[in-house]
């Protein structure tokens, strides 16, 4: 049998048939042109067995970029586990906008709720004279973070367990979060990939999804600079109670919402 009849017989079963191939090709580090080449050619028995290996885990509706232990944010190729949050391109948009609309020198930020360390990695990278915190309710998440620093050899970054600001005692002049942001009664409409496997207490806040940004709107002004920014991920339902939380809170700061690339509702920026 080919490679090509052993991808279909899987891919049939499968609900997200693409990933079985994304997946081989990532382990097997092979290009485009070479995974290409190598579909009309007969399998060899230890590729069949890993291939079998990736269907049975991607059957119980696995992440694939767990099963491959890397992913890409932002021109970084990151750790990922169950530690936390998989990061979605949505974010990446996120980064755009902080650094677009943010070019001095010298910023101090804070990271809130940072999972694998994507938001503060990348614009430490783009920005390496800027001081960057990185905060995680969890240890281990935290850990995960430490280990893609090292592993992208970013170093303007430090690292602070903490409850949004339990543990914060400085000013910043950006304050960035993509925290937890979903409803509980939204997980019936939840894929099984996400529901099963990422991390919840990442995933879902009390309060229809917004209890951390009410703790974000009702302290964040003991810990930004007289002219702070805020910048916040968003479920994209939530552009309106977000803003209006945020305006409350800051009445002579602008309350923007911005929308993603797909044009729904994404992004809260306070300045």
């Amino acid at each position: 049998m080919t490679y090509l009849q052993t991808f279909q017989t899987y891919e049939k079963q499968l609900t997200r048939p693409e990933e079985l191939r994304y997946v081989f090709r990532y382990a097997r580090n092979l290009s485009y042109t070479d995974f290409v080449m190598l579909l009309n050619t007969e399998i060899s028995a230890e590729d069949e067995n890993f291939m079998k290996m990736i269907f049975k885990r991607l059957q119980k509706d696995e992440p694939a970029q767990y099963i491959v232990g890397e992913t890409e944010f932002y021109g970084l190729t990151i750790t990922v586990d169950r530690r936390a949050l998989i990061p979605r391109p949505e974010t990446e948009e996120l980064v755009d906008l902080i650094l677009a609309e943010n070019a001095t020198e010298g910023l101090k930020v804070l990271d809130i709720g940072t999972g694998t360390g994507v938001i503060a990695l990348s614009l430490g990278k783009h920005q390496p004279t800027w001081q960057l915190t990185a905060t995680d309710i969890s240890a281990e998440t935290l850990e995960l973070a430490a280990q893609n620093a090292e592993k992208t050899k970013i170093s303007n970054l430090t690292f602070i367990q903490s409850d949004v600001f339990s543990h914060i005692s400085e000013k910043y002049d950006i304050i960035v979060s993509n925290p937890p942001y979903i409803a509980d009664f939204e997980k019936a409409d939840m894929a099984k990939n996400v529901l099963e496997y990422e991390p919840h207490l990442a995933l879902f806040a009390e309060n229809d999804g917004l209890a951390i940004y009410q703790k974000m709107a009702e302290n964040a002004s003991q810990f930004l600079t007289e002219t702070g920014k805020l910048y916040l991920e968003i479920g994209y339902l939530q552009g309106q109670s977000v803003s209006q939380l945020f305006q409350h809170h800051f009445p002579q700061k602008r309350v923007r919402v911005l929308q993603d690339l797909s044009g729904k509702d994404r992004m809260i920026a306070i300045d």
